[in-house]
């Protein structure tokens, strides 16, 4: 009987260590990976209006047993290409990807308070974001370009000096043409923006090429991510591509480095998977998919 209490007695220890330790599974989670593997979801961060990387499905429907937030998007209600690369990531992970919806600006700034686990939004890896984000490796690349209106008359960029474009708000697009540090290699910029001319700053920079198809006169162009443009042209919008691309960006998933919990385990799984989705080739088929064309790698 008195073995019996001594090993009922080390039981209730043991049992109280491994709860103290989060051995009970509903413990505090170690970081933000423990986090979400144990709600079940990841919370991405991306653009409802930034076609074809992601924009809303308008005839999706939230499955019924989503457990996303009530306030979050399922991948049902979104499509795109980033869309699919981060559903690519929940599905690796074994959780529900879910989709906040903030604006760019507030991305872009850091200090997320928690409000979201990573971006996966076309972010340019820029050093000026470094101070607050940690980015992955990058998942693809793309050309920055300029649209003017078809009927114009612009072919050149020297043509364009002393007029308004619209950018983008906080955006490398805003940041070139206001002749601010890019915080990219110099080896990835290929033109200064045109002398004098301003910018005129929208939410996003999908808004610019909206507005030009809805007659708004107060700037003449746009500046945007080529993919972007290319998707605007074959929608039917009134623009042309003016010249040749700009500068490049290198685009990357970021985290936030004020986040409550670490970031660092989720960030070294988000790069296997993107080091695995390059390695199979399913981030080109997303990638000729979406844009026609093979984006993920670096260009030369």
């Amino acid at each position: 009987m008195k073995k019996l209490h001594v090993l009922f007695s080390l039981f209730v220890i043991a049992a109280f260590v491994l709860a103290a330790c989060g051995g009970g599974g509903g413990g505090k989670p170690a970081d933000l990976l423990a986090d979400i593997k144990q709600r079940g979801y990841i919370l991405v961060s991306t653009d409802p209006n930034y076609e074809p990387q992601s924009f809303l499905n308008t005839e999706g429907k939230r499955p019924a047993d989503s457990i996303c937030p009530t306030d979050a998007l399922t991948t049902a209600e979104m499509q795109g290409f980033d869309v699919d690369v981060a559903s690519a990531i929940g599905k690796a992970l074994g959780v529900e990807t879910c989709f906040a919806t903030p604006n760019w600006d507030v991305i872009t700034a850091g200090n997320w308070a928690d409000k979201w686990d990573v971006s996966v939004g076309s972010m340019t890896v820029t050093t000026e974001r470094q101070k607050v984000l940690d980015f992955s490796t990058p998942y693809y690349y793309t050309p920055a370009v300029i649209a003017v209106g078809a009927d114009s008359g612009f072919t050149s960029l020297d043509d364009l000096a002393g007029k308004a474009l619209c950018v983008g708000t906080a955006t490398t697009y805003e940041t070139w043409l206001t002749g601010g540090d890019l915080g990219l290699p110099a080896a990835s910029i290929y033109a200064q923006a045109p002398a004098g001319a301003t910018a005129v700053p929208l939410e996003t920079d999908q808004e610019c090429a909206q507005a030009i198809e809805a007659g708004r006169t107060d700037f003449v162009g746009y500046i945007t991510s080529e993919t972007v443009v290319d998707a605007n042209i074959a929608a039917g919008m009134p623009v042309v591509k003016l010249g040749s691309a700009v500068f490049s960006e290198d685009l990357a998933a970021a985290f936030d480095k004020s986040s409550v919990l670490s970031t660092a385990s989720l960030l070294a799984e988000v790069n296997k998977i993107f080091a695995a989705m390059h390695a199979d080739g399913s981030l080109s088929a997303l990638s000729n998919q979406w844009f026609g064309v093979d984006l993920t790698q670096a260009p030369n």
